[in-house]
C-alpha cells in the first residue's frame, strides 16, 4: 500500500511538469552570467538596458516625464494591491500579447485599438536587423503576420522568467470607453470586415434584435452600438468564448497586477510616451514613431454620442465591466456617463 501511494506521488510529480507556469525567481546567476547562457546583449548606444536605463535615470532629479511615468507606476501598484487579493501564476496563454525584443531587451503589451499596429511596425524596425528602416513602409497588414514578431509565450521557462526580470516591459492604454467604441466603429461599420461581420455581427443580430431582417441575420453588417453593448453583458457571451482582443479589458490581456510594467504610455500623449521608451531603447534616431494624421479616430465627444442611447441601467452595468482599466490607468468617469 505504501509503494502505490509513492507510485501515486511520482505520477502526480509527473503529471505536474507539463504544466507550464511562469513565475519571478530570484537567480543565483549574476546578470553578465545569465546573459550568456540565454544568449541575451544589448544593442544600445549606451550599452546599458533599456531597464537599466529607466531606473539608472530615476537616482538623479527626475524630469517631469520621468516623474509622470513614476506616478503611473506608483498609482498601478496602489490599486493592484487595494483589489487584488490573491496573485495567481501567469500560463502561456497569458503571454500571447507580449511582443518580445531580443536585441534591445524589449517586452511590449500590445493593445488593439491603441496604436498597436504602429507599435508592431517599430518592434519589427527595432527586431529585423536592417530587414526594415522605416515603420511606415510596413503594410499594416503585414504588421499583424504573427510570424514577424516573436511572443513570451514561444519561450522557455526559464527563458519566459528572464525576460521578466531584465526586459523593459512597456504597455500603451487608452479611455477605456473611447477604445471600446473605436473597436466597435472599426469592426462593425467599415463595410470591408466581414469576418466579424459573420463571426460576431450575425449572432449579436440573432439574439438582441428584434424581428431582425433574414438580410441582417445573414450579413451581420449593421450591428447597432446598443446591440454591441446587449453583447458585451449577456452571461452567454463570455461563458461561451472570451471576449474578442480588440474589446477585451487591458487588464485582462496584459495582467498588470501580475506583470510590473516599468512604461505605462497612454493613447492621449502617444507621441512623447513613444519618444520615451525609443529614447530607453537607444535606438538609432532614424526610428521615429508614426505620427496619426487621421482625422476619423474616435474622439470623447464622439464616444459620448454613441452613449446616448443607452439607459442609464445598461450604462451603470458596463462601467463595472471595464472599471479595473478606469482604477488601474487612472482615467475619470466619463462625465456623459448617467450613473446616478
Amino acid at each position: 500500500m505504501r509503494r502505490s501511494r509513492v507510485q501515486r506521488m511520482v505520477l502526480a510529480t509527473c503529471l505536474g511538469s507539463f504544466l507550464l507556469v511562469i513565475f519571478y525567481f530570484q537567480s543565483s546567476l549574476n546578470p553578465a552570467a545569465e546573459d550568456r547562457i540565454l544568449g541575451t546583449s544589448w544593442h544600445g548606444k549606451s550599452g546599458r538596458s533599456p531597464l537599466q536605463a529607466l531606473y539608472d535615470s530615476d537616482q538623479f532629479e527626475q524630469s517631469s516625464l520621468q516623474a509622470t511615468h513614476q506616478q503611473r507606476r506608483d498609482l498601478l501598484s496602489s490599486v493592484c494591491s487595494r483589489y487584488t487579493r490573491k496573485r495567481r501564476l501567469l500560463t502561456p496563454d497569458d503571454l500571447r500579447h507580449l511582443v518580445v525584443d531580443d536585441v534591445h531587451g524589449l517586452l511590449y503589451c500590445y493593445v488593439p485599438k491603441v496604436a498597436c499596429t504602429n507599435w508592431k511596425r517599430v518592434m519589427m524596425v527595432l527586431t529585423g536587423q536592417g530587414k526594415y528602416r522605416d515603420p511606415l513602409e510596413i503594410p499594416a497588414n503585414e504588421a499583424h503576420v504573427s510570424s514577424n514578431l516573436r511572443t513570451l509565450s514561444e519561450y522557455s521557462t526559464p527563458e519566459i522568467n528572464h525576460r521578466l526580470r531584465n526586459y523593459l516591459k512597456f504597455i500603451f492604454v487608452r479611455e477605456p470607453f473611447e477604445r471600446l467604441v473605436s473597436a466597435y466603429r472599426n469592426k462593425f461599420t467599415r463595410r470591408y470586415n466581414t469576418a466579424f461581420h459573420k463571426r460576431y455581427g450575425t449572432k449579436i443580430i440573432r439574439r438582441h434584435r428584434q424581428e431582425p431582417s433574414n438580410e441582417a441575420l445573414e450579413r451581420g453588417d449593421d450591428v447597432r452600438f446598443e446591440e454591441f453593448v446587449y453583447y458585451l453583458l449577456d452571461p452567454r457571451t463570455q461563458n461561451e468564448e472570451p471576449f474578442n482582443e480588440h474589446w477585451e479589458r487591458v487588464h485582462s490581456l496584459c495582467h498588470p497586477c501580475i506583470i510590473h510594467y516599468d512604461v505605462v504610455g497612454k493613447y492621449e500623449t502617444l507621441a512623447e510616451d513613444a519618444n520615451y521608451v525609443l529614447q530607453l531603447v537607444g535606438a538609432d534616431a532614424s526610428v521615429k514613431f508614426p505620427s496619426s494624421s487621421k482625422t476619423t479616430r474616435t474622439t470623447d465627444d464622439m464616444t459620448a454620442q454613441f452613449f446616448e442611447d443607452i439607459s442609464p441601467f445598461y450604462q451603470r452595468r458596463l462601467f463595472n465591466l471595464y472599471k479595473m482599466d478606469y482604477f488601474l490607468f487612472n482615467y475619470s468617469i466619463p462625465s456623459y456617463l448617467r450613473l446616478r
